[in-house]
């Protein structure tokens, strides 16, 4: 007994409160750090393609390069709605996006709460093929479902697009962990209530799941809003393909990518993502934050 208190005094000796204050300290720092070469690494290329947004050709190609805009000239974005039809793609890819995202939210919260709430045989088999399917890369599917779509005749048309897309593995799993953390006692006061399975759904757990279904969304609008491969198979002209194919018109000019109209078309095509993120970003952190601090 004598040596393990000696023990336990030694080891409480070896870590003074001034220790353990530099210590924290030093964790906050090398935190710091960290945020500061993500914020780094990720806004740099940013500020990269705005600034190259408003340089004139030859300012793009000088060498060494330079990290300001002069002459600053706004040309670039009057090149891209004059060399493509801008409003066009962006059209296209409106509807794309609305349609596609407000299909996989909606299939991903019904799955996810028949999967979750309701008591079915096969359930967690369900659950495992769902969990399965996204082991799959989308790339291994591109062949038939291409030969699917060109079957159906439905080439270059905005449900040939949209269909093979439809599915929401990770919108289910993500939203059927978020209602099982439910509180399982509001949920059996609704039942006992009366409430049926549409009536529970659409009063009781989707009120306390916005800022999880806010997350989701925020995710599978920009997963949509940026697909490329499929709608790039899909579409033949600017009748159907969205703005990401659009901008890859103006990659060519005598020879040399004009990359000053291809920034400017880019971030045109962000503008929309940024506000659909200022409209969800208080629900998503939420979201992303929900347990993380106990009442």
């Amino acid at each position: 007994m004598s040596n393990k208190l000696a023990f336990r005094k030694q080891k409480a000796k070896a870590h003074t409160p001034e220790e353990t204050v530099h210590t924290s300290v030093a964790f906050k720092i090398i935190g710091y750090i960290a945020m500061l070469i993500a914020f780094l690494g990720i806004m740099i290329p940013i500020y990269w393609i705005v600034l190259t947004s408003f340089k004139t050709q030859g300012d793009i190609y000088t060498h060494p390069a330079t990290y300001i805009t002069n002459p600053f000239t706004t040309e670039n974005y009057r090149a891209v709605s004059s060399e493509i039809p801008l409003l066009t793609y962006l059209r296209n890819s409106l509807i794309i996006t609305v349609v596609l995202s407000a299909v996989k939210i909606l299939l991903g919260v019904l799955s996810a709460y028949a999967l979750a709430l309701l008591r079915f045989p096969g359930r967690n088999l369900v659950f495992i093929l769902i969990i399965a399917s996204l082991l799959v890369p989308n790339q291994i599917t591109v062949i038939s479902n291409y030969s699917l779509i060109a079957g159906m005749n439905m080439r270059n048309t905005f449900a040939g697009i949209i269909l093979p897309l439809a599915g929401t593995a990770f919108g289910t799993f993500l939203m059927r962990n978020h209602f099982l953390s439910l509180p399982t006692e509001v949920i059996e006061a609704a039942r006992m209530d009366g409430a049926g399975p549409l009536k529970l759904l659409w009063r009781v757990v989707l009120p306390m799941s916005w800022p999880t279904l806010s997350a989701f969304a925020l995710i599978t609008i920009v997963n949509d809003w940026n697909e490329y491969l499929w709608p790039f198979l899909m579409s033949e002209d600017e009748r159907t393909a969205p703005i990401q194919i659009g901008l890859t018109f103006l990659q060519n000019n005598e020879g040399l990518t004009n990359w000053g109209p291809v920034m400017a078309g880019t971030v045109l095509a962000v503008i929309p993502l940024l506000i659909v993120f200022f409209v969800l970003q208080k629900n998503m952190i939420k979201g992303l934050t929900t347990g993380a601090v106990k009442g």
